[in-house]
């Protein structure tokens, strides 16, 4: 069970915090639901899980639309506040039970095994520690228990591959609160010891010019059930 709740304001300090990134991420992932099809996206990654479920770096809430009746409970864990209290509301609008809970991917604040599912949309690229995450994920995850995941990471060819890299060491992690555009979602979540099963590559926007952000990866991948955390 989470250790404290975004709702009782009782949290002093914050894993994460890029106010003016927040802002603009709330404004602009708003408009991307239509414009470039996340909500889509989001009912792909959600749809058929059922149980408990770990939302990792929850961001401002679009998923929770999205989570099939199926679902009994969301925990979802957002470490920046400006974030997390958009989180607050859209889980006051959700159709299944959400609790917005303050935390870090790499420190988790709930018990082992506690989850049949976790969702991870659009963070190993922020997360300061990636091995780190994952293997959270995996303690928090019943054996067998599965990841749904939407990322972006690396792609495009040599000339994109270097301009990410370039961006990586310089701009863009400081700019966008803590991203890397040229990180390999796929390549972790193996080394995570996850088993991964179907996944798709995607671009988003799928029409238009491409962005170093542009090369997204859509998918489902298990905890073992013989692996010990």
């Amino acid at each position: 069970m989470p250790l404290r709740s975004a709702r009782s304001g009782k949290v002093s300090r914050d894993p994460v915090h890029h106010p003016l990134f927040a802002r603009y991420y709330a404004r602009i992932s708003v408009s991307a639901e239509t414009r470039m099809g996340m909500g889509g996206v989001r009912e792909r990654l959600l749809s058929g899980l059922s149980g408990r479920v770990i939302e990792i770096g929850a961001g401002n809430g679009l998923n929770f639309a999205h989570y099939p009746g199926t679902v009994s409970e969301v925990v979802a864990i957002e470490p920046e506040r400006v974030l997390r209290k958009l989180a607050v509301e859209a889980a006051l609008r959700s159709g299944v039970p959400v609790d917005v809970v303050p935390g870090a991917a790499e420190a988790l604040p709930v018990k082992s095994e506690a989850f049949d599912a976790a969702v991870i949309s659009l963070v190993l690229c922020s997360v300061r520690d990636v091995p780190r995450a994952l293997g959270e994920i995996r303690r928090v995850l019943r054996p067998g228990g599965e990841v749904r995941f939407f990322e972006h990471g690396r792609g495009g060819g040599r000339a994109m591959g270097l301009t990410q890299r370039a961006l990586d060491r310089t701009l863009w992690p400081p700019l966008s609160g803590g991203c890397h555009v040229a990180r390999d979602p796929i390549a972790a979540l193996r080394d995570g010891g996850f088993e991964l099963g179907p996944y798709r590559q995607l671009l988003m926007p799928e029409k238009g010019p491409r962005l170093p952000t542009s090369y997204c990866v859509l998918g489902t991948a298990w905890r073992p059930a013989s692996q010990e955390p």
